[in-house]
């Protein structure tokens, strides 16, 4: 059965018999129904729209769902990576700083040891500096105690004089040739500050030999 509506109801016709229904109440009857069938169209018409209305929203409430979704997921996989990242980036600061630790530790290391050598070094340097000095000084010593020999003598007999000697006899014995040797009390003293000098790395100069003779020190002329 099809549905009637509002024009079929304004169209329809009735046969006319005798002792049937009054024809203005029937016209009036169905005026209402038309009227309230309208009323309902216009009703049903508005909620549909509305159900459209509400419908397209949720559509777009849905899209609008699924948009902010995939921006969460997306927004947590990039804090992820970001935060990845900079825990690999902290890790290769950390290591990299430890090494760059390391070698400055390792460099100050060879400085330190380059500095023991080389303080190592300064002390055997001063060491043998100071052997050298005492050896030198010694050998001036045992030249000081040693007596003049006779050659020597007539040198220095001849620089006071200024003559030439007059040779020995030949009948004299060959001892007398041979001088004494010079008592310790005349021989010539180095003096304390001369020493400390001489190990100090001080150069002093060579002391010059002397002769001594009735109680009077004479310097030789070399």
């Amino acid at each position: 059965m099809s549905k009637v509506s509002v024009v079929d109801i304004q169209h329809k016709t009735f046969k006319k018999q005798l002792q049937g229904y009054d024809r203005a109440e029937v016209d009036a009857f169905l005026d209402e129904v038309i009227e309230s069938i309208e009323d309902e169209a216009t009703a049903r018409a508005a909620l549909e729209a509305d159900v459209a209305d509400l419908r397209e929203r949720i559509s777009h409430f849905k899209a609008m769902e699924e948009s902010l979704q995939h921006t969460l997921v997306l927004a947590q996989r990039t804090a992820d990576e970001v935060k990845a990242a900079a825990h690999k980036e902290a890790d290769l600061i950390k290591q990299e700083a430890r090494m760059h630790a390391e070698r400055q530790i390792a460099d100050l290391g060879d400085r330190i040891s380059e500095a023991r050598r080389e303080y190592q070094r300064s002390l055997d340097t001063a060491a043998q500096a100071k052997s050298e000095l005492r050896s030198l000084l010694m050998s001036h010593l045992s030249l000081i105690d040693r007596p003049p020999a006779p050659h020597e003598l007539r040198h220095a007999a001849t620089a006071l004089n200024g003559a030439e000697p007059a040779p020995a006899a030949a009948s004299a014995p060959a001892t007398a040739a041979i001088p004494t040797a010079t008592p310790v009390s005349e021989r010539p003293t180095i003096r304390s500050e001369e020493l400390e000098a001489e190990l100090e790395g001080e150069s002093m100069p060579e002391p010059a030999p002397v002769l001594i003779r009735n109680g009077v020190t004479h310097t030789l002329v070399k």
